[in-house]
């Protein structure tokens, strides 16, 4: 078996335990079973390697690939590569997600919404943890979960991302400011490139 197709079976298998853990309703217990799942393949770094997903252009601090996606746009799997500076703002997902380092650690600090809304506008933000995920870790997020990711490493970061539903159909995440106390819908980001395999 050639590591290619290694890699192709492992994903598959991947994505079949996935689906089996939230076909029904999500907790945080599946997403705890499907995040075990993909530190696992996470922990293969020649699967991912900068041959294959290089990093970011000079000047860009971060490149997402697309590993796999179901044709309904379900059960997306990424590799981000991201450079050290990079931070995304607090931010939920509209659908669960489970994060898993291959290089590199990512600081996440969670929050909760405190003003009972939930909805783009107004919306203030409790810090309630703090979590480092680096290789043989990983976090896992229901749909509500809010969370923000700091890149410090020196090294940047190349971790997988595997969501319920793909990025690019995620048009109801919200993205907060705690600065002003608001909140709006979130953008995609960077375009996803396509992988080969």
């Amino acid at each position: 078996m050639t590591p290619t197709h290694e890699k192709q079976m492992a994903v598959a298998r991947f994505l079949d335990l996935a689906r089996e853990q939230t076909a029904g309703a999500v907790t945080r217990e599946n997403l705890s079973a499907v995040l075990d799942g993909l530190i696992k393949i996470a922990a293969h770094r020649e699967w991912w390697s900068e041959d294959e997903y290089p990093k970011p252009e000079q000047g860009e601090l971060q490149a997402r690939y697309l590993i796999s996606e179901d044709a309904d746009s379900t059960y997306a799997l990424y590799l981000n590569v991201m450079r050290p500076g990079k931070k995304i703002v607090p931010h939920d997902h509209t659908t669960w997600a489970c994060i898993a380092a291959v290089e590199g650690t990512e600081t996440n600090y969670l929050y909760e919404r405190t003003d009972g809304g939930s909805e783009a506008g107004p919306a203030t933000l409790k810090q309630t943890g703090q979590m480092q995920v680096g290789p043989g870790t990983g976090i896992a997020l229901l749909a509500d979960d809010i969370h923000a990711v700091h890149i410090d490493d020196e090294g940047g970061i190349r971790h997988l991302h595997m969501y319920g539903l793909a990025l690019e159909k995620l048009h109801k995440r919200l993205a907060y400011d705690m600065e002003s106390n608001t909140c709006k819908v979130m953008s995609v980001g960077v375009q996803t490139r396509r992988s080969g395999n």
